[in-house]
């Protein structure tokens, strides 16, 4: 099944063909466009089609594979070990936990994640994910305080060519905590405290 789409911009004809998933252009006249603004209207125009269409799951050598490593995605900033399994090319499922018996600062936390697959190549995920975790703080000060941490992100794992097995992450999105009050707040977390895993 093919489906064709025909756009006219300042004085160029293109053809947008969508055949199973796949997004091809073919040029219908060959008139050079004088006008720079209509070449950066086709520019972004093709590039919002590729992102919108692209079949997702390309790459698909993680699924089965456990995946371990670090995160400090913990409100407490308390450095949690992570873990994270791929179930199929479009679900991911993982897990953190840490704990430290210092009096002051240390305490325990442990959470559970789930990542959908958005966009994938063969070496970059683009994903959307929600995370729940406990957290348990100790202070000197008091009796300390126990709460929760909800997350709700966007995020990317990417890895380098030769490094296939070791996927660096970034993510940004909103963070709900309670231990001493309900706190709401952005998020961003570069890939040292996002996560970085190991591929078995």
């Amino acid at each position: 099944m093919s489906l064709k789409i025909h756009l006219t911009l300042v004085k160029k004809t293109i053809t947008l063909s969508l055949t199973k998933g796949y997004l091809c252009m073919s040029t219908l006249k060959t008139r050079i466009i004088s006008n720079s603004q209509g070449q950066i209207i086709i520019f972004w125009l093709i590039s919002l089609s590729c992102l919108v269409l692209s079949p997702i799951g390309q790459a698909s050598d993680r699924v089965g594979r456990l995946g371990v490593g670090t995160s400090n995605q913990i409100a407490t900033n308390l450095p949690a070990i992570s873990f994270k399994i791929m179930n199929d090319p479009t679900f991911a499922i993982g897990g953190l936990f840490g704990v430290s018996t210092s009096n002051s600062g240390g305490g325990h936390a442990a959470g559970l994640k789930l990542y959908k697959i958005i966009y994938d190549e063969p070496q970059l995920q683009f994903f959307a994910s929600g995370m729940g975790a406990i957290l348990k703080r100790k202070s000197k000060t008091d009796s300390g305080g126990s709460g929760f941490q909800l997350d709700f992100t966007l995020g990317s794992e990417f890895s380098f060519q030769g490094l296939e097995s070791i996927g660096f992450s970034f993510e940004f999105g909103v963070s709900m905590n309670k231990i001493d009050e309900v706190v709401i707040e952005t998020v961003g977390y570069h890939f040292v405290t996002a996560a970085i895993h190991f591929y078995l």
